[in-house]
């Protein structure tokens, strides 16, 4: 049984690459393109998992793919250290917005220690948050990115970046 932020072993088939590093023989760079298609793979459902339980509002699954020392980056605005504070983050975004992601594109690196994320914010605004327009349960549709660091099978950076000023003429009508 898979617990809570437990990523199954992901089985890496391997792909055809054509590699054009002439340093290593032939063997070898078919090996190191399959050893980091894999590591592109893992990187790349590490992220699909985070997603998938934030759309559920799964908020344990979601914090246990964090590490405990996660980087926060919040769009234009501060920057927050560690899982608890990511935590009470999603408390306060949970309750002034309901939010789904949709269209969802993941790209990471070879070595699977950086990835990003493009999709759609479909949302609803629920309870007036500090310095920004009243909500009357107005709905908005946001373009939106995040950039990941990836140590030991974990997220260990998130960075979000979406128009703010796009969001605030949705919302204020």
């Amino acid at each position: 049984m898979q617990m809570a932020g437990q990523l199954s072993m992901v089985s890496c088939r391997p792909t055809v690459l054509i590699s054009s590093r002439h340093t290593v023989p032939p063997a070898a760079q078919t090996t190191t393109l399959i050893q980091e298609s894999c590591m592109t793979q893992q990187a790349v459902e590490l992220i699909q998992a985070y997603y998938d339980a934030f759309n559920r509002q799964d908020m344990d699954a979601f914090l246990a793919l964090l590490t405990d020392d996660v980087v926060h980056d919040i769009n234009q605005g501060d920057r927050e250290t560690g899982k608890a504070a990511f935590s009470e983050f999603m408390v306060k975004m949970n309750r002034h917005y309901r939010e789904q992601l949709v269209d969802m594109v993941i790209m990471a690196n070879a070595e699977g220690s950086r990835a990003a994320a493009e999709f759609v914010v479909l949302g609803e605004y629920l309870s007036t948050d500090e310095g920004l327009p009243e909500a009357a349960g107005q709905t908005y549709r946001l373009p939106a990115g995040a950039f990941f660091d990836i140590r030991d099978g974990k997220v260990a950076r998130v960075t979000n970046y979406y128009n703010l000023e796009d969001w605030i003429a949705q919302v204020a009508g």
